[in-house]
């Protein structure tokens, strides 16, 4: 994929939209660490749309404990998923309401490509800020989600996305994926503690959306 094909994001990671590829965990972007992880959410229609608003509106990050801050529009080419119906003819008219407001009642603006925002968490005694930006949108029928890159500043470089897909069975399930590595050489040093704090904080993402918090 050629870079200019997303947005013209000041990333610190070349590989803008790997966690689109079906091979990440196998073939991730050299030097990278990938990740990936599921967690049922229940079903029906009403909790696909009750998770993907929470989901579109930084829901996953403030659940987990973190403050999103300084967000920002920011302008781009949109990189579209091409998907395919059952013949293998590419699918059409794939619309989800998530698009009809622009804000949250709260008014916190919905996730759209280009958008940056800050990540501040507690890590331990220390507070750590973590600049991002999203490299692209999902937004299908059945299908809902994002990704965001790290920017300059970010204790990590890499992508990671968040997407609420509604299965045929009528199942909710959230899928994060990921590829990371430390972003600088001191944070390579803190390496193993910066792997033990994303762990954690992907658990607390599965947590933030599941409806009674079961998650282990």
């Amino acid at each position: 994929m050629r870079r200019t094909t997303f947005t013209d994001a000041a990333v610190s990671y070349a590989a803008i939209g790997g966690t689109l590829a079906p091979d990440l965990m196998s073939y991730p972007p050299r030097g990278y660490r990938p990740m990936e992880q599921s967690v049922k959410l229940g079903s029906s229609q009403d909790r696909f749309e009750a998770a993907t608003k929470l989901l579109m509106t930084w829901g996953i990050q403030r659940g987990s404990g973190m403050e999103v801050t300084d967000l920002e529009n920011g302008t781009g080419v949109q990189y579209t998923p091409v998907t395919f119906g059952p013949d293998g003819a590419p699918a059409v008219g794939q619309q989800h309401p998530v698009n009809e407001a622009t804000f949250a009642d709260d008014g916190t603006p919905y996730i759209a490509n280009g958008m940056t925002a800050t990540l501040k968490m507690k890590v331990w005694l220390f507070r750590v800020t973590a600049p991002v930006r999203v490299v692209y949108v999902i937004d299908e029928a059945a299908r809902i989600g994002f990704a965001y890159g790290t920017m300059a500043g970010h204790p990590e470089s890499g992508e990671e996305s968040f997407i609420v897909e509604h299965r045929e069975d009528d199942s909710v399930w959230l899928t994060i994926r990921s590829f990371s590595r430390a972003s600088t050489w001191y944070y390579r040093l803190a390496w193993p503690v910066l792997r033990f704090q994303q762990a954690k904080f992907t658990r607390l993402y599965l947590r933030a959306l599941h409806p009674v918090g079961a998650i282990k």
